[in-house]
């Protein structure tokens, strides 16, 4: 059980109790209805039909900040098929692929479609609780699954807590070696030998704030996740650009080291600019890197 307390300071000091949904699809509204701004993703389709054969109906559908299929199920209380069933649905998504790039291409657009992720589609579990037995299992699972536990508070405020994660086909440990086979993985294979090295440096710092972060490796950038992202980084020639969650405004920006591209494009999230050039930067910059962990 959590132990998070939320206390009301409204004329005293009142606790405010923590509840369940009266039924499930009160917690699906509220996520569907701002899921970018709490898991991450974009919304593309609720009770979705898998068709006559399959004879089932995904809760919700959606596409993370990275490009990678997301299968969202919800659970009002504790129920020890949610994995399974979440599952089921996964093994369904992976044979339809072309059904759910058109989908994607209906909502977002030829673009988004053209560049979905398919190396490790996610399931997020959203319920009222889970049994040891589901923590154990997403644990050692190979899949990409998130369990998180709602809570309600009062009529306005809703908690999720992310209480297991499998980081499925993504990195399991920090590695300081990025190259596979001999070659470095795609975003820094044609960097200079010192930025490679200083990838590896980066990632297995960013890989060891905790044991929930994953690691997506698209071929403009490394997104470096828990729920969400909470870095990406991009090689350049003399240099790594790391782009954070932590609030530009809560930052004292250094000129040359830290910088705002609030609104500015540019691969992967996060509007916190950091130029990464040594390993001393590396140094500088880890409270910013704990600081968008714990935003994510």
């Amino acid at each position: 059980m959590s132990t998070l307390r939320l206390f009301s300071t409204k004329g005293g000091v009142t606790e405010v109790a923590p509840r369940m949904a009266d039924e499930e699809a009160e917690v699906q509204a509220l996520v569907e209805g701002a899921m970018e701004v709490m898991l991450g993703v974009r919304f593309l389709a609720s009770e979705y039909s898998t068709g006559a054969v399959h004879g089932g109906r995904i809760d919700s559908l959606g596409l993370d900040e990275n490009g990678t299929p997301v299968i969202v199920e919800y659970k009002r209380g504790t129920d020890p098929g949610v994995i399974n069933q979440g599952l089921f649905y996964m093994a369904w998504l992976m044979d339809h692929r072309t059904e759910f790039q058109g989908l994607v291409r209906e909502r977002l657009g030829a673009t988004a479609s053209s560049q979905v992720l398919w190396s490790a589609p996610r399931l997020i579990c959203v319920a009222g609780d889970f049994t040891r037995y589901d923590l154990h299992a997403v644990r050692e699972h190979r899949r990409s699954i998130d369990l998180v536990r709602y809570r309600l508070y009062g009529d306005h405020h809703i908690s999720l807590e992310t209480v297991a994660t499998s980081v499925g086909a993504q990195a399991k440990a920090p590695t300081r070696l990025r190259r596979v086979g001999g070659a470095a993985a795609p975003n820094v294979r044609r960097a200079p030998a010192a930025i490679t090295d200083l990838a590896s440096a980066v990632d297995e710092v960013l890989l060891g704030l905790g044991e929930d972060v994953k690691r997506v490796r698209r071929q403009q950038y490394d997104a470096y996740q828990r729920l969400r992202n909470f870095a990406c980084v991009t090689p350049r020639q003399d240099k790594l650009l790391a782009y954070l969650k932590a609030a530009p405004a809560a930052v004292d920006l250094e000129p040359g080291f830290t910088r705002d591209v609030t609104g500015l494009g540019h691969h992967g999230t996060g509007d916190l600019e950091v130029q990464l050039r040594t390993e001393k930067d590396i140094e500088r910059a880890m409270e910013l890197f704990r600081l968008s962990y714990a935003a994510a």
